[in-house]
């Protein structure tokens, strides 16, 4: 028994190798071979509501409304829901409603005690929409093309009633920057991976699209309205089944946001998102728990074979290699397409780096009180 106890470090390496190569290769690599769908100019487009929320995004709706306003679209309307805003964004919203009739408002008044969030501002949206189809985003947020309302409705094929979409966040110098587009990028290979995979469980509001019809047949946020968040991630985590969701990634379909400066803006932002991860299901709780739990695993083994039993470093190098090569094949074509492409020498730092982040505020999340929107 004992000459096989100085095998149990390389065994269990090999098992946490296996099922990093699973994800990478059988999970992501769909992503990577996934044929994304140019405009269609000889099809009918069903005809948009586009729902923004917003409070206090006085100078954002300046900079932002005008890029979703002009979409190349044959019919959309676009609900700003002002959500009991203290700043001039009333004001600004009717000076754009003058230029733009398909414009509407909806205004949420301040309530004192009775603080409500973002799912409610969401949920007026929807039902002040005259249309069926409903596209969703954020007032800090602005489409790269004037093709991305024609990229998501066409998606919406027989049967489908979501479409995620994906939305990076703008590049600048630092390495907080660095750090958060990766982290997003991450979680978009995730998500888009597993929708492909017939397995969606969850999407980003800067860039969703859902029927009206389903958001009232499942009861919109009934089951989670008191967590704070998760106006996004779990209504895909809930509704989404093998077949009724679709994704456009293509680049005139990308949604752009600028992303936080500082660690404590990030991390507030990050503890609201956590928040909405204790509600998901638990076979999507489980692939989660395993994927971070395995990179931890395979890291972790690495440096312990190489303390323990340094006279299995030929094995350790080859493992790492072999690992990191696989993650190079399949992400370099999706962060190029995803355009991230400037993270790519970052990979093998910010891989671990992510890894242990996302698990520390995962375990974190589990004993946080709600935090709010905004």
């Amino acid at each position: 028994m004992e000459s096989y106890l100085h095998l149990i470090l390389p065994a269990l390496l090999g098992a946490f190798l296996t099922i990093q190569l699973y994800y990478t290769l059988f999970l992501h690599g769909r992503l990577r071979t996934y044929r994304a769908e140019n405009v269609k100019n000889d099809i009918v487009y069903p005809p948009l509501s586009v729902i923004i929320c917003a409070r206090n995004e006085e100078s954002n709706l300046r900079l932002y409304l005008s890029e979703v306003l002009e979409q190349d679209y044959p019919q959309y309307e676009v609900i700003v829901v002002n959500d009991r805003s203290s700043d001039d964004s009333n004001w600004v919203l009717k000076e754009f409603q003058v230029r733009y009739p398909y414009l509407r408002t909806v205004e949420i008044r301040d309530q004192g005690h009775n603080r409500q969030g973002k799912k409610f501002a969401v949920t007026l949206g929807v039902k002040g929409a005259q249309y069926e189809h409903l596209v969703l985003t954020d007032a800090d947020c602005f489409p790269q093309t004037d093709q991305w309302l024609k990229c998501m409705a066409q998606q919406f094929r027989p049967g489908i009633e979501i479409v995620l979409g994906y939305s990076p966040y703008t590049r600048s110098a630092g390495f907080l920057n660095k750090y958060i587009r990766f982290e997003t990028y991450q979680t978009a290979l995730s998500y888009l991976s597993n929708a492909l995979r017939k397995n969606a469980y969850m999407g980003v509001g800067r860039n969703l699209a859902y029927t009206k019809s389903l958001f009232f047949k499942k009861k919109g946020f009934a089951s989670h309205m008191h967590i704070p968040s998760g106006d996004d991630d779990l209504f895909i985590n809930q509704n989404a089944t093998r077949s009724n969701v679709a994704i456009s990634i293509v680049q005139e379909a990308h949604v752009w946001s600028t992303p936080k400066t500082t660690y404590k803006d990030y991390r507030r932002q990050k503890n609201r998102h956590f928040g909405a991860g204790k509600a998901y299901k638990g076979k999507h709780k489980f692939m989660l728990t395993l994927q971070a739990f395995s990179v931890i695993g395979f890291y972790l083994l690495l440096v312990l074979l190489l303390i323990l039993q340094p006279h299995f470093w030929p094995l350790a190098a080859i493992a790492y290699c072999l690992r990191l090569l696989c993650q190079l094949l399949v992400n370099i074509p999706i962060m190029r397409r995803l355009q991230v492409k400037d993270l790519i020498w970052w990979y093998p730092l910010m891989d671990i780096l992510h890894f242990v982040y996302i698990s520390v505020m995962g375990i974190f999340a589990l004993f946080r009180k709600n935090v709010h929107w905004k």
